[in-house]
């Protein structure tokens, strides 16, 4: 069983910064590609970022490019999301997913394995 779990959520103020871990156990997804999502309270969830399996292509959401940025260690088996400049908009549970192959993907229902979400809160 694969199971990946985030770490790295708290509270900040706005324009400050965290970085998101997701460790990976039960096998190694080096042949994964790698996607953060979220979810704000009473909104749906939605795609922030994704990487692909050698970390050479990224894509993310609008509203957060040049603010975050996804990478990951193979070695490791994690993948981090940098968080700068978050705003208040920012709040939300954040998602870490894997898809199996190499292939980039954006979709949440293109994804194969979820971990259980850690808590951001950007306050004003």
């Amino acid at each position: 069983q694969v199971q990946l779990v985030e770490s790295g959520g708290g509270l900040v103020q706005s324009g400050g910064s965290l970085r998101l871990s997701c460790a990976a156990s039960g096998r190694t997804l080096s042949n994964c590609a790698m996607d953060w999502f979220r979810q704000a309270p009473g909104k749906e969830r939605e795609f922030v970022a994704a990487i692909n399996w050698s970390g050479g292509t990224t894509s993310y959401t609008a509203s957060v490019k040049g603010r975050f940025t996804i990478s990951r260690d193979n070695a490791k088996n994690t993948v981090y999301l940098q968080m700068n400049g978050l705003k208040p908009e920012d709040t939300a549970v954040y998602y870490c997913a894997a898809k199996e192959g190499r292939t980039i993907a954006t979709k949440d229902y293109r994804m194969d394995y979820w971990g259980k979400g850690t808590l951001v809160t950007v306050s004003s």
